[in-house]
């Protein structure tokens, strides 16, 4: 699934690596319940979620065979017609974002969640793991984001929600991207930046939802706000060699420092 891109005057005025900040950072703040979701879902991202339950179901969601109790519970939060057999798949119909039960307590295995808009990840892969796994992939990951995490929601508290903003460079605004795509394709001035508004909310003793909702801007928009240009310089210098890879490679982290610079 492509759009066509317009400028989000709202998301360049304080862009998701406000004042150079590291990228992989947990950065969570509380916000009100009443802002958990930040919008209704519009009709083209509902029919790209319900074409993905048709034709690749077992791709985009999964439950543990214990996730029943967790899953019901979060339909008090979130509207649930039941047209699946797995209640978060249809829950998933009613918000925009992905979603992602995870144990609050214990190994903090991921429980169930309807993932039709991954970014380098692949959720046959996840299900069922700790988040300790689930981070692994990026060694730096854990010790500024894994550890923390676990701790995190450990501790919060039932029923306040709390958000960050994460952000990857890809080279076109498909939604679905399982694993890294390496370089990508085509003149970096039509690459996408994909912002993700996540939220995670304690939403019962035992489970917390990690929520994600994709948003896309073309990078070159860029070139439009000097503040967001010279912030987004700072934090790709900030990267480590993990996080380097993780973000696509070397080369393709030069080609956009290049960019951002030959551009101004």
């Amino acid at each position: 699934m492509s759009q066509e891109l317009v400028v989000n005057l709202n998301f360049w005025s304080n862009p998701p690596w406000s004042d150079g900040k590291g990228k992989y950072r947990l950065g969570l703040k509380p916000i009100e319940i009443e802002k958990w979701f930040e919008a209704e879902i519009d009709e083209e991202l509902k029919q790209h979620k319900e074409k993905l339950f048709e034709n690749s179901y077992e791709s985009v969601v999964r439950a543990t065979k214990d996730s029943m109790e967790a899953q019901k519970l979060l339909t008090q939060h979130i509207a649930s017609n039941n047209e699946y057999r797995d209640p978060i798949a249809s829950m998933s119909l009613s918000v925009p974002d992905d979603l992602c039960i995870i144990e609050s307590d214990g190994q903090q295995r991921l429980l169930a969640a309807s993932v039709c808009s991954p970014s380098y990840w692949n959720l046959k892969e996840k299900i069922g793991e700790p988040l300790r796994v689930i981070h692994k992939p990026v060694k730096t990951l854990n010790e500024k984001i894994g550890n923390p995490i676990e701790r995190f929601i450990s501790n919060a508290p039932v029923g306040t929600p709390f958000k960050r903003e994460n952000w990857f460079i890809h080279g076109d605004s498909q939604r679905m991207h399982l694993e890294s795509e390496g370089f990508p394709k085509g003149d970096i001035s039509e690459w996408v930046i994909r912002s993700e508004r996540e939220t995670l909310c304690r939403y019962d003793e035992k489970y917390s939802l990690f929520a994600i909702n994709v948003r896309f801007q073309k990078l070159s928009f860029v070139n439009n706000f000097c503040e967001a240009k010279e912030s987004l310089k700072e934090s790709l210098l900030k990267l480590d060699k993990d996080e380097i890879v993780y973000f696509g490679g070397q080369t393709k982290l030069d080609l956009i420092l290049s960019y951002l610079e030959s551009s101004e």
